[in-house]
């Protein structure tokens, strides 16, 4: 912007980003998922993943840099809670990318808990939403919590979106090791709320559960699970865990999977295997992440 003297431009760059902030770095699998570092906050990284599946294309990002949450299995908690993404840093992802134009859904599951950056998360799916922003059917955006309850009624009552519950265990005893959320925010109580919302085709309710070799993939827990979400309409996503350094879950067999969703199916549960994607370029969410961090620290 030659028509403004240096001493304001070199202020305006001081404040202001005009366009977008490309990826670091990009991972590509050899089924075709590509996984984007981002810079953000002080040396810290993000990430978002590409997932072409079929006629879908799929885009996973962050709403923060670690988490606070300190779920057991998962790499990003390991970084603790280190800030949160502003709007624009969640929507560079989405607009940064060269696959946008691609894109037929969005979801909100990468690093951190959307709900815990509740005023950028709003922002960031009112932006996708609006007809001045770049005009998204809700339909074709999920986003996903450990439970945050109060966030979650804000959220139910102020936008059309899916939403995605991490359950993981229906005993909740057993899910607080898991999600010590669940103290906090007793995922029973989320239930019961969620049953006074009417459902329709325009907004689902899920459930991810991370199948666990000998934690949580018996058959009583999968009768459980159905009596838990009895009466709510809903359905069970089952995903493969990724394993992560130092940590001793291991994932359920391909049987014990199968057997887990045809009991949630048989008892009326609408259940559906995930297809694990990206293990070859470190998938798991805020693997890529935590491995940049430390690699800078050391340099």
């Amino acid at each position: 912007m030659t028509n403004l003297s240096g001493k304001n431009r070199s202020l305006l760059a001081k404040s202001y980003c005009v366009g977008v902030s490309e990826p670091v770095e990009t991972k590509t699998s050899i089924d075709g998922t590509k996984k984007y570092l981002f810079s953000s906050l002080d040396g810290k990284f993000v990430e978002a993943a590409f997932i072409p599946d079929r006629k879908r294309a799929t885009l996973c990002i962050s709403t923060q840099v670690g988490c606070r949450m300190a779920c057991a299995f998962c790499m990003t908690a390991r970084q603790g809670w280190q800030g949160n993404l502003s709007a624009t840093e969640i929507l560079n992802q989405f607009r940064s990318i060269p696959e946008r134009d691609q894109l037929s859904n969005i979801v909100f599951m990468g690093m951190g808990e959307p709900f815990d950056n509740m005023d950028e998360l709003m922002k960031s799916l009112e932006i996708l939403t609006s007809d001045y922003g770049y005009g998204w059917a809700p339909k074709r955006i999920t986003v996903s919590t450990i439970g945050i309850i109060p966030a979650v009624r804000q959220f139910m009552n102020n936008s059309r979106c899916h939403l995605a519950v991490s359950l993981h265990h229906p005993d909740a005893a057993e899910r607080r090791k898991l999600a010590p959320a669940e103290k906090k925010y007793p995922i029973r109580q989320l239930i019961e709320l969620l049953k006074t919302y009417e459902m329709n085709k325009q907004r689902r309710i899920s459930f991810e559960y991370i199948m666990l070799e000998g934690v949580n993939d018996s058959q009583q827990q999968a009768r459980d699970l159905v009596r838990l979400l009895s009466g709510l309409r809903c359905r069970v996503n089952l995903i493969r865990h990724h394993p992560i350094p130092e940590c001793s879950f291991k994932p359920s067999s391909d049987q014990i999977i199968r057997q887990f969703a045809e009991t949630l199916n048989q008892k009326g549960l609408i259940a559906t295997i995930r297809q694990s994607r990206g293990m070859d370029i470190e998938a798991a969410c805020g693997m890529l992440s935590t491995n940049k961090y430390q690699k800078n620290k050391l340099l």
